[in-house]
């Protein structure tokens, strides 16, 4: 009497524990062949010499796909995805002023650079993520005081029209032409299509945000520069 046991895994069962679709049909294969192999038991059988040599070479040639099918297993490497990293480069050439004191301005760009996945929105002060990721805003800025005296410059971060908590930074600028560089970078965690501005206040107004044309030897210098770039890859 002949016995069998077919091993009936579904694909949906499959991708439980596998998750590469070429590793679910390598099994597929290896359950159909296993189905297909022959078990003769019993006894009072005889068999001719024949039938049994051309039962063995069927059986050889089945398990010779069977080590060929584990070993297809063992050794094909998942499908690598294709990633790359999302980066934005803007820059603005115009003097920036704030029309109120102590009221929050944001500072807008008028060069985009480079680009891919990080755009200026509109306004153009919106930076906005193409895609889920965690990014590095990384910018740096020129300041000018115009007038003698003291004052205060306030700078902060916003996403999606709020302030982000702890994000500011404060420069106290004194004298007339007290010509300051700043520097500074911070991450954020953002959706697909968050945007994050740049904000600032002054409670002078002779403080600005100062670009300077180019003058053999240096190259142009704008008010503000900026770059933007995945921390990570990202599909």
């Amino acid at each position: 009497m002949v016995t069998s046991r077919k091993l009936n895994l579904t694909r949906d069962q499959l991708a439980t524990f596998l998750k590469d679709q070429v590793q679910i049909k390598q099994f597929e294969l290896l359950f159909q062949t296993v189905d297909e192999l022959e078990v003769i038991t019993g006894t009072d059988f005889e068999f001719q010499a024949d039938n049994a040599a051309a039962s063995a070479n069927s059986a050889l040639a089945q398990t010779n796909t069977l080590n060929e099918i584990v070993q297809g297993l063992q050794l094909a490497p998942p499908p690598r995805e294709f990633r790359r990293t999302r980066y934005g480069s803007f820059y603005d050439t115009t003097t920036q002023l704030a029309t109120t004191i102590n009221t929050a301005t944001a500072i807008t760009f008028n060069t985009t650079d480079l680009s891919f996945g990080v755009f200026l929105g509109s306004p153009t002060s919106r930076i906005v993520v193409a895609n889920e990721g965690l990014y590095n805003f990384d910018t740096s800025f020129q300041l000018d005081k115009t007038t003698g005296g003291t004052a205060i410059f306030d700078f902060w971060f916003r996403v999606n029209g709020v302030n982000v908590t702890n994000s500011g930074s404060r420069i106290q600028i004194q004298g007339n032409n007290a010509e300051i560089f700043s520097s500074l970078n911070y991450f954020f965690n953002l959706k697909a299509n968050d945007y994050v501005e740049l904000m600032f206040s002054v409670n002078d107004l002779t403080v600005e945000l100062k670009t300077f044309a180019a003058v053999a030897p240096h190259p142009g210098i704008p008010s503000i520069i900026l770059t933007v770039n995945t921390v990570g890859d990202l599909i």
